[in-house]
Order: structure tokens, then C-alpha cells, then sequence
């Protein structure tokens, strides 16, 4: 009897609703920035490890997990983004992009620029970015390449 009583005084933690997803083709007009270190490396708001080489972006609003379509309204340059973090946190900003895609729509140098954002549809086949055709085995832990196994 008193299990039933005492059971009945925990708190339980409410399921939280589902995030309804962004509306395909919705725009919004503002100021973006980019964000490199010392946050590459450490868990972005959602939960994944934030990699500033890859195509990814911080928004305040959107859900996670929602592709972007970000031009920059200076050069017409366009990159596709997917928002895994929160922010920015400075008036007037709107999207803070991973510095691989700030250099897409050429914001590296500057640090700002006026953009528009439109929610499009995740593609079908994730996106790579960078050149994987120099990487290298890794070195042993003295420093030295490592072996092939095929020589």
C-alpha cells in the first residue's frame, strides 16, 4: 500500500509534443555570420558534434534536422545548409553558417552579409564537402606514416 501511495507522488515527465517541421518554400530575409572556432568540435543544440567543414547551420527557430537554401543577396551565391544548432545571438542576424558554407557563398572575409533564407526539401543523397582525394593514412603514435599492407 504504501509503494501505491509513494508512487503516486513521483513526478513524471511528460512526453513533448512533436516538432512540426518547417514549411517547404517559407523565406525569411536578414543578416548571417559564420561560426568556426572554438565551437568546431564541441555538441551543437542537437546533439551532434559540430564539424565547421561540413554544411551545416545554427538557427534560432527552425527544428533541427530542416534543410535551408541560404543566398547571399550581395553576389547571388547560394549554398544548401542543414540546421543542427542554435543561434545566432546577435541582433539582426538571422543564420550563423559553419565556415565550409560561408566560403560557398563567399562570407569568409567579410563576416556578414545580407541573405535570404527558403526551406527546401532534404535531398536524397547527403551532400560531401571538401576533397577526399588527398587523405592520407593516419600517422602511428611516434609520428611516422604507417606501413601499407599491400607493398
Amino acid at each position: 500500500m504504501l509503494c501505491c501511495f509513494l508512487s503516486g507522488c513521483a513526478k513524471h515527465k511528460q512526453a513533448s509534443a512533436p516538432v512540426k517541421p518547417a514549411k517547404t518554400g517559407s523565406t525569411q530575409r536578414g543578416e548571417a555570420s559564420w561560426y568556426g572556432e572554438p565551437y568546431n568540435g564541441r555538441r551543437a543544440a542537437s546533439g551532434e558534434i559540430y564539424d565547421m567543414e561540413q554544411l551545416t547551420a545554427a538557427h534560432k527557430t527552425l527544428p533541427f534536422q530542416t534543410w535551408v537554401q541560404v543566398t547571399n543577396l550581395e553576389n547571388g551565391k547560394r549554398v544548401d545548409v542543414r540546421i543542427i544548432d542554435r543561434g545566432p545571438f546577435v541582433d539582426g542576424r538571422i543564420i550563423d553558417l559553419s565556415r565550409a558554407a560561408a566560403r560557398e557563398i563567399d562570407l569568409l572575409r567579410m563576416g556578414v552579409a545580407k541573405v535570404e533564407l527558403r526551406v527546401i526539401e532534404a535531398p536524397a543523397v547527403p551532400r560531401a564537402v571538401g576533397n577526399h582525394a588527398d587523405w592520407r593514412e593516419p600517422a602511428d603514435p611516434r609520428g611516422r606514416p604507417r606501413a601499407r599492407r599491400d607493398q
